[in-house]
Formats: structure tokens, sequence, C-alpha cells
């Protein structure tokens, strides 16, 4: 699972996040006896050992601990002291689904909601590893996860539709406010390994630039712990919300304490599953997705759900949405054709607006983290033309993401991510704006899209983590 998480993450070794650094919390369980005073040693192997003053010495278990756990120090969870994150996993998935099973009559009362909402990315990927399309694939998952016992299945899509047109609203806001520090780049905030290393290491620098909407997932755990609850008169504790996604990032993400609700104790997504970790259920299940009975995917709306794209790559489409609104919105323009020019390497694009012969709106894609980091100082130094960049820590966004089906021995990665590109495009894309489920939602959940629950279920905030270690040890 650790070499999984992507390269922002990585703070110890570009090429291995959770890897051993000297200043990590070890995870180990102390035995405190009474009236006896006692010292940690750690022998060659790693191994640590409690030695008393009268000799006696024990070997410690390792501890459990869970994302939660995580201090955010410029450490690291490390792999070589066999970290356990227990609570992202299908294993918590199935120890729901068991509980629900064994309920008697009458405990049906304690009986979660359970809902799976899943990631087109995810989708993708495993439509490629089964050879079938995207849309079987949506529904041959969700017949395989009510099989298991999950009560609702859907589409993380219709949340990205949310995701998306804030972002716009966003970027309008800032432009008119442009003049302000921190208003320009906006710096897309998608891709919880980009914002976790910005937290980390560039803090207040650059936090101010990130956009303030939330992810498709976040967004997703809005409308299933406060729309749908409400709906079926449940509290947000009594709904179990797990999202299949891309990547490991993921999990960080849904354990941030902004998506915390303290009044009943609860997380807007409570469990992140990768594409491969559902794999590794049709596994252990002796299943094949594509021989698994269909089933329609659920809808938050009054009618039959159907799968949607956007347009603008695989990440999203983020620069693509918010570049065709604002060119409209501020200067008038109908963008038919977006020109993107390669710079750096294929991860680092730009586009461009002119007007009246002077360029307007400049925007970029810059994802994998070397392309990150040149962003990043760049706007340090104050060297930044750009108005809008879409931040993806994964080289090829998030169809190739951490947490992805990896190739076969006898497939280059490169062909497989390009299938994975071509079933993801086959579903005809869409624009949020047009759709009336989500006009529907922003009247009668938000109460308009400016409304303080807008602002509450849509947008969350950053944290500067202050550093605990001396950089000139960490290895770059």
């Amino acid at each position: 699972m650790a070499s999984n998480f992507s390269g922002a993450l990585r703070l110890t070794d570009l090429d291995d996040f959770i890897t051993p650094s000297q200043e990590c919390v070890k995870p180990v369980k102390v035995n405190r006896i009474s009236g006896k005073t006692a010292a940690i040693k750690i022998e060659a192997d790693g191994s640590h050992y409690q030695v008393e003053t009268d000799g006696i010495k024990t070997k410690l278990e390792k501890a459990e601990i869970t994302l939660n756990d995580c201090l955010a120090c410029s450490g690291c969870i490390t792999s070589a002291e066999s970290v356990l994150i227990t609570q992202q996993s299908q294993q918590e998935l199935y120890r729901i689904l068991g509980e629900n099973k064994g309920l008697t009559t009458e405990e049906q009362s304690q009986r979660k909601l359970v809902v799976v909402s899943i990631s087109p990315q995810s989708r993708a990927s495993l439509a490629a590893k089964y050879k079938i399309n995207s849309q079987e694939a949506a529904e041959k998952l969700t017949g395989f996860l009510k099989q298991l016992g999950v009560d609702y299945v859907f589409d993380t899509t219709f949340a990205r539709n949310l995701s998306l047109l804030e972002s716009q609203y966003e970027f309008i806001r800032r432009y008119n406010n442009k003049a302000t520090k921190g208003s320009l780049p906006m710096l897309a905030s998608a891709c919880p390994g980009w914002v976790c290393y910005a937290e980390k290491t560039h803090g207040s620098y650059v936090l101010p630039y990130i956009s303030t909407t939330k992810s498709p997932q976040q967004i997703m755990g809005s409308l299933v712990k406060d729309y749908l609850a409400r709906i079926h008169g449940l509290t947000p504790d009594m709904v179990y919300h797990v999202t299949v996604m891309p990547c490991f990032d993921k999990k960080l993400e849904a354990s941030r304490e902004d998506f915390y609700n303290d009044i009943y104790k609860t997380r807007d997504v409570d469990c992140v599953i990768t594409s491969a970790e559902v794999d590794m259920m049709l596994d252990s299940e002796g299943l094949s997705l594509a021989d698994i009975e269909s089933r329609q995917l659920d809808s938050l709306c009054d009618h039959d759900a159907a799968i949607i794209n956007h347009e603008g790559g695989g990440s999203g489409g983020y620069v693509h949405h918010i570049f065709h609104y604002a060119s409209q919105e501020l200067f008038g323009a109908k963008v038919h054709d977006m020109q993107y020019k390669t710079l750096r390497n294929k991860d680092f694009k730009e586009v461009i607006l002119e007007h009246e012969g002077e360029v307007v709106l400049r925007f970029a894609l810059a994802y994998g983290f070397r392309n990150i980091q040149n962003l990043v100082q760049k706007l340090k130094r104050g060297k930044s033309l750009y108005h809008c960049v879409e931040v993806m820590a994964c080289p090829s966004g998030c169809l190739n993401g951490g947490g992805q089906i990896r190739p076969l021995d006898d497939e280059p990665a490169k062909d497989l991510l390009e299938r994975v590109e071509k079933i993801y495009s086959e579903i005809a894309p869409v624009k949020p704006e047009d759709s009336e489920d989500v006009k529907k939602l922003y009247a009668d959940w938000l109460g308009g899209k400016d409304s303080i629950k807008s602002k509450s279920m849509l947008h969350t905030q950053y944290h500067e983590v202050e550093k605990m270690t001396n950089a000139l040890v960490i290895k770059w």
C-alpha cells in the first residue's frame, strides 16, 4: 500500500514516500510498569525493546494506528516499521456489512445505511482490467456491491458537477479581486497529494492561492451525509459512506479534521478503497467483474441514474471548464477549441486567451511532482504568469493514480494507460451548468449558490503544518 502514495507525499525521497525517517514517531506499544524505570532500545534490525533498570528486556509489539494518528510532521509513516493503516481498507467495509447482517430483528434500528460512491477513473481502470466498457463496469460494480449488502451505489461524477461549478464561480471572484495578494493564480484543490504537500512544505506562501472548493469525493461526502441522510430521516453517523478512488492520497483527504462532524462523531467519507482494492475484493470472492449480474446505478434525484463525463481530461477538466466560463463571463469570448501548448514536458501545458491583441487569460496544467516544484518556486519568486493552474500530483493525472490496477507482466504500463483513457473518454460529456438536477440541489438543498450552507457544504480550508524536523536531514 505505502509505495502507492503520490510523489508529492514522498517527503524524504522523491521515489518513495513511505521510507524510514529519522524523526518519525515509532509505532510501538510501551508497557508501563508501576515502580520501574524503563528505556526504549532500538536494535540494529529496527526492533524495539523496553529495557528496565533490573536488566529485563522485553520486545515491544507494533502499535496499530490509523491515518488519523498521523502528526503531519515532515517525517512520514514508515513501511520499514510496518505501520498498519486499518481504517481505510476493504476490511472495514466488510466489517460494517457483517455487523449489519448480524443484527437481530429487534436491533434493526442500529443498522447503518451503507453507501458506496465510485469515481469514473476507478470505473475505467476496472473496465480495462475486465475488458468491458464503462457503462457495463458501472452496472456490474453496482451488482457486485449490492450482492455484498451495500444499499446505494453512486457515481461521483455527479458531485463533480458541483465542484466544477463552484471552481468557476470562485475563479471569477478571485479575478475580480486580483489586486489582493493570494488571489491569483488560483490553484486547483481536487488533488489531496498536492494539498498535503503544500500544507507541509510551503504553508502560508502557497495556501492562499489554492481553491477552497472541495474535491468531488468530499462534495459527495456532503451529499451523502447531509442530503441523503435527511431524506432517510437518519443522522450522519447512521450512514456509512465508502468511496472508490484511483489514488491512495484520497485516504488522507477523507481523514482530514475539516471533514469531521464533531456533533455526530463521523466523517463525510468513512472509508476510501482504491480501484486495485476493489479488484482484490473480487478476487477474494472468486468473481470476475465481467460475469456479475448488472444492476442500475442509484440516483440522488427522482429518476434513473446515467453515468456522465466532463470534457477536459481524466483529472476532472478543471482548467477546461474554468477557462470556458471565465472567457465568456469576463471578456464575452466563446471558446470553441482550446489549443494547449506543451512546454517543458507532456505533463506541463498552457492555454491562453487573446482579446483585442492582448493575452488576458493564461491557464496551465501541471502534473507530477517535478512540475509542481517548478510551479511553486516561480510563484514564491513572484514570477508566475498564470491565472489558474490545474495541479495533480501524479504524472498523466488521476487516470494514472497509484491506486489504479497495475498492468500484467506482459503489458507495458503506457499501453494500459491508453486503454483506460480510451474507456474513460467513451462516455459522452455534459456541461455541469446544464444539469437540472444540479440546479434543483442548489435551490432545495443549499438555498442558492452564495448561501451560508453552500459555503459550508462545498468549500473547505487549509492549514499550514509547523515543521518539527531539521530540514538539513531530509533527503532530496
